[in-house]
Parts: C-alpha cells; structure tokens; sequence
C-alpha cells in the first residue's frame, strides 16, 4: 500500500501542479471482462493509493487513446485515472482498440450494451485492485450515459460521475427510449454533464430526471462531442476544463487530511 503522511501528500500535490502534463507515465494492464474477454487499460498512478481515482471510458469508434492527454493533466489534479479499452471501438490518435481486437477475434457480440460488462469489471477491479479513496468513473457519448447506468446500479462503489454527452442511444439495441433517464432516477452520487452546445437536447430530460446532486456546462456556442472538448485541438478546451475542475474539487484531499463531498 502506498501510504504517506498527510502533510507530505499535500506537499507532493503541489509539487504536482507545477510539473508538465506529459511529464507522467502510465502502466498497460490487463484484467478479465464478466465473459472472461480480456481487457486492455492505460494506469496512470503517480499517487498514494488513497488519493481519489477516476475510470476513464471512451466514446464509440474510438480506444483509451481518447485519454492519452486528459489523464495526465487529472494526475495534475491529484487523481489516478484508469484509461479503458471497451469492446466497442476502434482507434484514436493511433492508439488502437485492443480489447475490440480480441473481442471480434474471439466472435463475440461487441454493442454499446455488450461494453457495458467491460465497464462494470473496470469498476470492481480498480476498487478491489487499485483504488483506496473516492472512486470516480467518467465516460464519453455512448459511455457517459453508460456512465449513469453503473452509477445507479452500485452506488456503493462509486462517488461521481463525469459524463461528456450522454443520451439515448439504445433504442435500437432493444433498450426503452428513456432507458438512461430510468437509471438516472435512481443515481445518487453527484453527476457533471457537459456537452457541445448543440447536444443538450440528447440529455435534457436524463438530467431532469436526476433528484439529487447534478450540474451541468454548456459552451455558450460551439463545442465538440464527447472527451475530445478537452483536447487543446477543440477551440473551447479552457472552458471545459475549467467546469471540470470545479466538480472535481469537491473529491480532493484537504490540507488536514479530511475528503470535501
């Protein structure tokens, strides 16, 4: 277990704050979905076990590339972050898919619905495995709102939620037209959804549905779809990371030790 004093982990995230963002490396690991296919993650775990920890999951098409440069800058924060391949996806920034790649060579199913296993394995292996404090887990379009799911089904694991446009998009996979907005009543934890401006009709009404803790950000125009508005490449990034970190503060280690909610 890697464990300090309080002081000293103060004294390290400040430390922290001032080292470049592609100065932190990461580790690939790999652990078993519910149907044994193996999975395939970027760790990025520069801090004591007990530091607050958040699950990364990509959008549809795309790889844990999608987080090759937001998760160095949560390390900055003060999170480890965990960066999942789901079985549905493919590349981003060169970074290919490989449990997408095992997944199709193995003949099984790989649907929005089907990653929904990988997700949940992510969640029990890095709270079993890596993780020791607060436990966060954020996803991009069709994994945000997957995202939401999870939440509402172990609330008992999980603190927050990020979720970079959500939205119905299961209807055709023999899911309820308001399938998240079912799972968003039941949510507990606190929930940040953001979006492109021109998305938030996709989840008004599953953040209408949520009766507890939830904000949300809207670029006042523009913007782009999933975790990709943080990227530097999408012209409103400083916007978004900045009502980003004002959700994630609340998850952060005090000076004296005590975790804000």
């Amino acid at each position: 277990m890697r464990r300090g004093t309080m002081k000293t982990r103060f004294l390290i995230f400040l430390t922290l704050l001032f080292i470049p963002a592609n100065a932190f490396s990461f580790e690939t690991i790999l652990f078993p979905s519910e149907d044994g296919l193996t999975i395939t993650a970027d760790l990025y775990s520069p801090h004591p076990d007990d530091s607050p920890f958040i699950i990364l999951f990509h959008r549809a098409g795309w790889s844990r590339g999608e987080y090759r440069e937001i998760a160095p800058r949560l390390n900055r924060l003060g999170f480890n972050a965990l960066a999942v391949d789901l079985r549905s996806g493919k590349t981003v920034r060169g970074i290919r898919n490989i449990t997408a790649e095992k997944a199709i060579a193995q003949g099984k199913r790989a649907t929005y619905v089907d990653a929904f296993q990988d997700m949940k394995a992510a969640l029990f292996h890095t709270d079993r495995n890596l993780a020791n404090g607060r436990l966060l887990i954020w996803g991009s379009s069709y994994s945000a709102s997957l995202s939401i799911v999870l939440a509402a089904r172990y609330p008992e694991r999980i603190a927050g939620v990020i979720a970079f446009a959500p939205g119905e998009y299961f209807s055709r996979l023999g899911k309820p037209a308001d399938f998240i907005a079912q799972s968003a009543k039941s949510v507990r934890c606190p929930v940040f959804i953001t979006s492109s401006a021109a998305e938030k009709n996709r989840w008004w009404n599953i953040y209408n549905a949520m009766t507890l803790k939830k904000s949300y950000f809207l670029p006042e125009a523009g913007g782009v779809h999933g975790s990709e508005a943080l990227w530097q490449s999408t012209p409103e990034h400083a916007e978004y990371w900045q009502a980003v970190q004002a959700f994630l503060r609340s998850f952060r280690v005090t000076e004296n030790g005590q975790r804000q909610y």
